[in-house]
Formats: C-alpha cells, sequence, structure tokens
C-alpha cells in the first residue's frame, strides 16, 4: 500500500490557520456573534453585553480586527465596530473548501 502525504502548506492553509486561530477563544466568538446579530456599528456596549472586563473586551476585538473579521470606524471619542463581511465570507470559502 502507498501512504499519501499531505501537500506542504500553502498560502490558503495559513490564511484559513490564522483565521481559525483568531476564532480559537470563546471570547472572540461571543464578541463576532454579538457584532453580527447587528447590523449597526456597536461601540462602548461590547463590554456591558459580554459581561468583560475592558481590557479583555479589547485585545478580543483587536484580534478579530487584525484577522480581518471585523472592522473599527472611529466615531467621535469613541470605536464603532461591525462583522466585516468579505472577512466572514472569506473565512467560509477556505473552510469549505477543506
Amino acid at each position: 500500500m502507498s501512504r499519501r502525504t499531505a501537500p506542504g502548506p500553502t498560502t490558503t492553509d495559513e490564511a484559513l490557520a490564522a483565521l481559525a486561530k483568531a476564532l480559537a477563544h470563546p471570547a472572540r466568538v461571543r464578541v463576532l456573534r454579538l457584532l453580527a446579530r447587528d447590523d449597526g456599528c456597536i461601540g462602548c456596549d461590547i463590554v456591558a453585553d459580554l459581561e468583560l472586563v475592558q481590557s479583555t473586551v479589547s485585545e478580543r476585538l483587536r484580534i478579530l480586527k487584525a484577522a480581518g473579521l471585523i472592522e473599527g470606524e472611529v466615531d467621535g471619542p469613541r470605536v464603532c465596530y461591525r462583522v466585516s463581511r468579505e472577512g466572514l465570507v472569506r473565512f467560509k470559502a477556505l473552510a469549505a473548501a477543506l
């Protein structure tokens, strides 16, 4: 019997791994779910809705934004966050290609 070897990593593999890593914490999944429920922009309400401390929420938002799953927009003295539809479409396509 010949044994199949998996192909080496590709940029697609690396992109999927980076997105999966960004979603690898339950609090980050909760943030994404919260933002996905609202088509608008959510600012400081995230902390109250998630019942997490500000620093924890900020770190979760930073990771999701760096992965391209959410977008942040400065609105006066605060930042509004929303789901990046393009980021979710990309994640779904990469996951479907498994």
